[in-house]
């Protein structure tokens, strides 16, 4: 029996105030998946991924990974074959450090000595194609180069789960369509498992196995729809008739949870 990467067990989330962003919803993310969330904003997207990341605890349920507490997870140091990597929405690079400073800066705070460090820092740049920036700063980087700096700090400490909450909302679309690209190369070549965050559909039908449709507040999840596509996925995989039917889908999806109709469906 293969035992989940991500299993939510009836996991809910309301706030202090009483603000319940999420109602208590199961999801299992097995090895290998590249699992989207999507939905509009406030819809619990965020929170359930900070939920598997251990970064908020649940109010109701649980939430396991590789059939343990994120926080049993923690305490293994999240480091090595069964660890998570969070990529956040910014860079958040530190201004004032190198390129490899910023990248190896998870490997700093577990102890790994330096040449070991080092070594699995020029590793992780030569994966995102930024092995000759290793000595520039942030701020000499653009929008896309900076994100795959944090994509590499992400995969520096060799993360089975790559947890990814709408990295690359803030970029133009050109830039957007080649760091997906580059993201699904990724996810192959390292055996990944990804559970990724977005608000766009177009998004979610190029790098999804599966997509989990999210309803606004309090979150749910209102609908499932497997991307069943052969990989890997190119440019003609855009503009084809699979990809038009998945969007569609997925709107009409978006649409019922807000108490929409499609204006096709008159």
């Amino acid at each position: 029996m293969v035992v989940p990467v991500v299993q939510a067990l009836a996991a809910g989330k309301t706030y202090p105030n009483g603000t319940q962003a999420l109602l208590p919803l199961d999801l299992r993310v097995q090895p290998g998946e590249f699992v989207t969330l999507l939905g509009p904003s406030g819809c619990g997207k965020s929170t359930l991924l900070k939920m598997v990341a251990g970064l908020l605890a649940p109010s109701s349920g649980q939430l396991q990974l590789w059939g343990q507490s994120a926080e049993q997870m923690q305490a293994r140091g999240q480091a090595g074959e069964q660890g998570l990597s969070f990529v956040f929405q910014e860079a958040t690079l530190m201004p004032w450090a190198r390129v490899r400073a910023n990248v190896r800066l998870p490997l700093d705070l577990a102890g790994v000595p330096r040449a070991a460090a080092d070594e699995r820092v020029r590793a992780a740049l030569r994966l995102v194609g930024l092995q000759a920036f290793e000595d520039a700063l942030p701020r000499e980087l653009s929008g896309g180069m900076q994100m795959r700096v944090s994509i590499a700090r992400g995969l520096v400490t060799r993360p089975a789960l790559l947890l990814m909450d709408e990295p690359f909302g803030a970029l133009d679309e050109i830039t957007r369509h080649r760091l997906d690209s580059d993201l699904l190369a990724l996810w192959q070549a390292q055996a990944l498992t990804v559970l990724f965050v977005t608000h766009s559909i177009y998004e979610a039908v190029y790098l999804s196995t599966r997509v989990l449709v999210m309803g606004a507040r309090p979150g749910r999840v209102v609908d499932e729809v497997l991307i069943d596509e052969p990989h890997p996925r190119g440019p003609d995989f855009r503009v084809s008739t699979a990809f038009s039917h998945h969007a569609r889908r997925l709107q009409e999806s978006l649409l019922a949870a807000s108490g929409q109709s499609s204006p096709n469906s008159a």
